[in-house]
């Protein structure tokens, strides 16, 4: 799949989130899926063949390269934004399942009452189709745990990029000594600056993301608890309505008999 087919595809399933939630996809394709493509592609496509080692040892080169760069960055960016893309793909499959359910229920309601028109029916139809789901029952569940992936892929994609490269810093020299260099080697990595800027702005996005999905899932729960507050009081009112005119019923009984 490509980039405009998931953005395509993010942004269908966008129209039912929250506010944060467009924040956070603008910020997804604008400011690391853009800058991936545009800029960081050409700043490490000669990282292997400008990776120089001061030996003529044939396979020293390569496999030092290899003891450095275990996975390239762009390879690990990318799996990051297919990973932290896909959750946010449970929410437009829920919604696509309403949206058929209740077509069905449109289309077989209309053949049993025959009163809808073709005319009316598609109508209806078009207006199921672009409809705005409210976040809730079902919907908030799906929605919510789209939220902790995401966070759970960002942190995790986080972490190994730490790990793997020990920092977010890239070393102008590094030295290896692995089998079959002669002896401990000095590598030179080009471009080292212009790397470390690039991978310090992406670790940078990554983290404003993981702080939208954070928020976006604050502001879901503190709204629902809202919900459920505001619908247990009007529960209780509503008990205390029911027993009143009972209550006022079985006065004006009372007045009458007497």
């Amino acid at each position: 799949m490509s980039w405009p087919a998931l953005y395509a595809q993010l942004v269908g399933a966008n129209r039912h989130s929250t506010s944060l939630g467009k924040v956070w996809l603008s910020v997804l394709f604008i400011f690391r899926v853009m800058v991936l493509v545009v800029a960081a592609e050409s700043v490490w496509g000669d990282e292997q063949s400008d990776f120089t080692c001061n030996t003529l040892q044939p396979g020293c080169e390569n496999v030092c390269y290899d003891q450095f760069f275990p996975v390239s960055h762009i390879r690990l960016w990318c799996l990051q934004l297919v990973f932290v893309s896909t959750p946010t793909l449970l929410v437009a499959m829920y919604v696509g399942y309403r949206n058929h359910r209740d077509k069905q229920r449109l289309v077989q309601g209309s053949g049993k009452s025959g009163f809808l028109s073709n005319k009316s029916q598609e109508e209806e139809l078009e207006t199921l189709k672009k409809r705005r789901l409210p976040i809730a029952g079902a919907l908030w569940w799906t929605y919510a745990c789209s939220l902790v992936f995401r966070l759970l892929f960002e942190g995790g994609f986080m972490y190994a990029l730490y790990v793997v490269y020990d920092g977010f810093q890239m070393p102008r020299l590094v030295q290896c000594d692995q089998w079959p260099c002669p002896n401990l080697v000095d590598c030179f990595i080009s471009r080292p600056t212009e790397k470390t800027i690039f991978t310090v702005f992406m670790a940078t996005a990554s983290s404003i993301c993981m702080v939208l999905n954070m928020a976006e899932l604050a502001y879901l729960v503190a709204k629902a608890v809202t919900r459920g507050v505001s619908d247990q009081k009007e529960r209780k009112s509503s008990r205390k309505s029911s027993r009143e005119r009972t209550q006022t019923k079985t006065n004006h009984k009372l007045l009458v008999s007497t």
